[in-house]
């Protein structure tokens, strides 16, 4: 499937799928509030660990200012609560093991593991409006001061 390019000011692609509540979630149910959408690569690795906790410690902050936090991975929900019980995790994980959200937000990239290619998830957030138009596109995400940014935009 072609990744498309999303642009701020675009609507954000509707999905429907799985959370970690074993409820279907589909994004046009938060319209109303903002919604930090964040795809990262797999629950219980260093740098996906990191990001969570930084979203876990922000969370009554982000909620403050009328905003949900969604992650999403390629993760199944049994991995996603493991990671949730693990980091008492406050908020939503979808399951997209399809990858058909991945592919809607073109966040599939081939990457380089240690001299092997591989196609997994590039680290990518995106703020969505209200309204449900995309606000704010951060790709390539750095873990370390990213959720902080995101707070004070």
């Amino acid at each position: 499937m072609e990744n498309k390019i999303l642009e701020i000011g675009n609507m954000a692609p509707q999905f429907k799928a799985m959370g970690s509540d074993e409820k279907e979630h589909k994004l046009s149910d938060y319209r109303g509030k903002r919604v930090i959408l964040y795809f990262y690569p797999k629950d219980n690795t260093p740098g996906c660990s990191l990001e969570a906790q930084d979203f876990k410690k922000y969370n009554e902050q982000f909620i403050d200012k009328n905003t949900v936090i969604i992650g999403v991975s390629r993760d199944s929900l049994k991995s996603h609560n493991k990671f949730i019980e693990k980091y008492e995790l406050p908020f939503l994980l979808i399951s997209d093991e399809s990858e058909e959200v991945c592919n809607l937000y073109g966040v599939m990239k081939e990457k380089n593991m240690f001299g092997k290619k591989v196609f997994g998830i590039e680290r990518s957030t995106f703020i969505i409006d209200e309204e449900g138009k995309i606000v704010d596109i951060y790709r390539k995400v750095k873990v370390k001061g990213h959720v902080e940014e995101l707070l004070n935009k």
